[in-house]
């Protein structure tokens, strides 16, 4: 019997998984704010923390699919290391303008997605990963930012 060639726009269970569980960092600390409000700013800097981790995240990730490439473009690599500096740069801002930080970051994960998905070189699955992933961390981290801006 004759296996069928895997779906190449499917992506691997095992990213999938990992990638589903690393929503849960996005989507609790405001479910914790609502629940419990005095938990608010330090939920609101740990899903600035996370965000930033993870812009960095998606950068370096961004460059492995890069330097991978027999013939790496120079701009995508410079350009990669962007997210970490932006992510740091938002983190730096003072704690009365989270709200500001963490909208900055949702904003930072949708220009990156918009990025992976016209600079090309990336697996066919990547796309159908990162769309409920990057809806997912950017409507948690905008639910912070109003939770936190009402406080």
């Amino acid at each position: 019997m004759l296996k069928s060639a895997p779906d190449l726009s499917v992506p691997p269970r095992i990213v999938h998984g990992y990638g589903l569980a690393g929503l849960a960092p996005f989507l609790l600390p405001p479910l914790a704010s609502l629940v419990w409000p005095s938990l608010t700013d330090p939920a609101a800097l740990f899903a600035a923390a996370y965000g930033a981790l993870i812009l960095s995240f998606l950068g370096g990730a961004r460059w492995g699919f890069e330097v991978a490439r027999s013939r790496p473009r120079h701009r995508v690599v410079a350009l990669a290391m962007l997210p970490t500096l932006a992510g740091l740069a938002l983190l730096m801002l003072p704690a009365g303008l989270r709200p500001l930080q963490l909208a900055g970051i949702a904003l930072l994960l949708g220009v990156h997605f918009l990025w992976d998905l016209r600079a090309g070189g990336l697996p066919a699955w990547y796309p159908r990963l990162r769309s409920p992933l990057t809806a997912g961390a950017i409507f948690g981290l905008v639910v912070q930012a109003a939770l936190t801006a009402a406080r």
